[in-house]
């Protein structure tokens, strides 16, 4: 068996392009589905012009993240590092050398890990739910005396954003401008470099005003953890950690909302969540993480050593792709699938959507997306309780990001209604 560029050299079969097939954004199911029956649980592929392996079997997706020894988040491994160019846009993803939890290893990113957690620990539940409560009704306002609104840019962006810039210690009114930045990064356009740049002065000049001004805030947290005479983390240390906190939380957010929204209102099993009922919308946030996950792909595995997957050879430096949203559906452990039903257990959380073993998405940061994710779907459908799309399904556009799936827009009509404020 051979690695990527080995196969596609010697004119045997030819590794997926996995960007240049439209399927990744519009039918990924379909494309997992075929890609499996073609290669298996491991898939040779072009990944921006590099040859890559993505993992969409869920098991051996849980191998590859249970074993960061063989498999670390380590970029400097890379064996293609010599044929790329300086301005890749998808360089800054890849997380070269940075030094931050989501790019270390061993015990630098336990170092890392234990920072972060301390931090996010640190948020109150109850003073979150009410501040994304307040930040919802206040984006609603905005939009609920017109009768219509696109939920994706009016609501669905915004309030993650929001929230986690407020949470972190901006000011309300850099949300949208930190909003725009990270989508110009997660979608790995021409411009990915200099969002990249952009970002991390806007988490520096952060941190460098609340070094005067500390608050009840991450950034200070990050500050004051740093005051802790064993764990001296540099300033450039405290940006990378403070930047991987606020865009993941971000991201992943956003689309969760997004693509939650868009499956109570074309599925007909979650009609009774437009009339109140909360358990549906916790039923179907779960579902979207295990059919529509919002991190399709993460490039941020390579091999240390010589080894097999799934029955393929990967080489030491090979790029491992971990694809969530593939793992998700394998039929392996999806018994609903091959039923031919699509229906998750209630209850069933254990898909990969926020990544396994040391690596994975914090704890902390995952109840706290939840929070701001269902405490706006609840503001959202107690308000607007007869949403509807003005489109059909099948029509709305996915971000053309490689690594998050979400909608470009959710264009709604409901009955207008008086802001908040308007009320008795």
């Amino acid at each position: 068996m051979n690695t990527p560029a080995q196969t596609s050299a010697q004119g045997g079969v030819c590794p997926v392009d996995l960007l240049a097939d439209e399927r990744f954004h519009t039918a990924p199911h379909d494309q997992y589905r075929d890609m499996r029956a073609r290669f298996g649980p491991v898939v040779p592929v072009e990944f921006a012009g590099f040859p890559a392996w993505l993992v969409i079997g869920y098991r051996e997706l849980h191998q590859v993240t249970s074993d960061p020894e063989l498999f670390p988040r380590d970029a400097g491994l890379w064996n293609q590092w010599p044929n790329v160019p300086a301005d890749w846009p998808l360089r800054p993803m890849l997380g070269e050398r940075v030094p931050c939890v989501y790019f270390t290893v061993g015990e630098e990113h336990r170092r890392h890990t234990r920072l972060v957690n301390a931090v996010l620990e640190q948020t109150d539940s109850f003073e979150l739910r009410r501040e994304t409560e307040e930040l919802a009704d206040r984006l609603i306002d905005a939009f609920c005396g017109r009768g219509a609104a696109d939920l994706v840019d009016e609501f669905a962006v915004a309030l993650p954003i929001l929230t986690l810039a407020r949470l972190a210690g901006f000011p309300d009114e850099d949300g949208p401008r930190i909003a725009r930045i990270i989508q110009r990064l997660s979608d790995a356009g021409p411009d990915a470099t200099k969002a990249n740049d952009e970002f991390g002065e806007s988490m520096r000049e952060l941190l460098h005003s609340k070094r005067k001004e500390p608050g009840p805030d991450i950034a200070s947290r990050i500050l004051a953890f740093d005051n802790s005479p064993d764990t001296p983390f540099t300033e450039e240390e405290m940006v990378w950690d403070l930047r991987a906190i606020v865009a993941a939380g971000y991201l992943q957010t956003t689309d969760w909302i997004g693509n939650s929204i868009r499956l109570m209102l074309t599925d007909v099993r979650f009609a009774t969540a437009l009339g109140g009922a909360r358990h549906s919308i916790a039923q179907a946030m779960n579902e979207v993480l295990w059919e529509d996950t919002p991190s399709q792909m993460l490039p941020n595995r390579w091999a240390a050593r010589d080894t097999t997957l799934g029955g393929r050879v990967i080489r030491a430096g090979d790029l491992i792709l971990l694809g969530y949203g593939g793992a998700n559906l394998d039929p392996h452990v999806r018994q609903d699938l091959t039923a031919g039903r699509t229906v998750v257990a209630a209850g069933n959380s254990a898909h990969l959507s926020f990544s396994h073993g040391e690596f994975r998405c914090p704890f902390p940061a995952q109840e706290i997306a939840e929070i701001i994710a269902r405490t706006g779907i609840e503001v959202l459908l107690d308000r607007l309780p007869d949403l509807e799309l003005t489109v059909p399904a099948e029509s709305l556009v996915r971000r053309p990001s490689p690594f998050m799936r979400g909608f470009t827009s959710l264009p709604v009509r409901f009955t207008a209604v008086r802001t908040v404020g308007d009320h008795s």
